[in-house]
């Protein structure tokens, strides 16, 4: 498989070949920036984790380019930053039995425009040949631009292959915007209470982040947590961690769906529950 960038990274933790690992993937996640997939699709990862009939194959779309940096890290250049974050991302690979670890060096701008084929191909070529069942995307509402440029991309992509893969489901997860302010019939619940000390290692193996000034270890399990406990107002907790997540299954089973109006229904659906309550 030939993508785009010739920086492009792929790691197969048990090294068998790239076909092969890719063709056993039955979860997917495609993501920003290096962390980003553990942050937001440790659902997948949990559910393939010591499995051999269920894989999990992560997607990096962005070369982490401008990441936040102090410590030990304080004088790092961009370029050697790259290497760091390209290193911990295999890392967490190895940690959570990934089928495979792919990530493609993408500037953000490249991402982000709108006019630029390059990442939507080279999404197409990896779902082409993983055919996942299950795709974990960012969700829409998300508040960093780069995050929801890679949702569109890849939204385009799966709508390219639409025929060919079929995906069962497609969520947009949280990290840059929390999706509790769903209404309870729009959230998809992805229970992440399964083996919390692998949650754990696989946010807490990115130290250039977590020690460079950004406890993405805490705030990742603290969210999950209060999911977890504020989900249900009355009734006992069923899990000791949640992440919430939008439906985009829709958005790529109907080409013809217009995305804004789509995402702005569940705003639309909060408003109204907002406004029933005051009156």
């Amino acid at each position: 498989m030939h993508f785009h960038k010739s920086t492009a990274d792929v790691f197969i933790p048990d090294n068998v070949a790239p076909a092969e690992a890719l063709a056993r993937t039955t979860h997917l996640s495609i993501a920003a920036h290096q962390d980003d997939i553990e942050i937001m699709a440790y659902h997948g990862v949990a559910a393939c984790f010591g499995l051999k009939d269920k894989w999990f194959t992560g997607v990096v779309v962005t070369n982490g380019a401008g990441s936040p940096r102090s410590g030990i890290y304080g004088e790092y250049t961009d370029a050697e930053m790259q290497k760091v974050r390209v290193t911990e991302q295999r890392k967490a690979a190895y940690v959570g039995e990934y089928a495979c670890q792919i990530q493609l060096g993408f500037a953000s701008a490249e991402v982000k425009d709108r006019n630029n084929p390059a990442v939507a191909e080279d999404l197409a070529a990896i779902l082409r040949a993983a055919r996942p069942e299950v795709v974990y995307l960012h969700n829409l509402a998300d508040k960093h631009d780069t995050h929801v440029g890679v949702a569109l991309r890849a939204i385009a992509a799966l709508r390219a292959v639409r025929a060919e893969t079929k995906p069962k489901k497609v969520y947009g997860c949280e990290v840059w915007r929390d999706l509790d302010w769903l209404q309870d019939d729009d959230k998809q619940l992805l229970p992440a209470s399964a083996r919390s000390n692998i949650a754990a290692s696989l946010v807490g193996v990115f130290d250039s982040q977590v020690t460079g000034g950004k406890r993405y270890d805490l705030a990742t399990a603290g969210r999950r947590l209060a999911h977890a406990t504020y989900y249900a107002s009355h009734g006992t907790d069923q899990e000791t961690a949640l992440n919430f997540a939008m439906d985009l299954t829709p958005l790529v089973e109907d080409p013809s769906l217009p995305i804004a109006e789509y995402v702005l229904g569940f705003v639309d659906r909060f408003r109204a529950d907002v406004a029933k309550r005051l009156a």
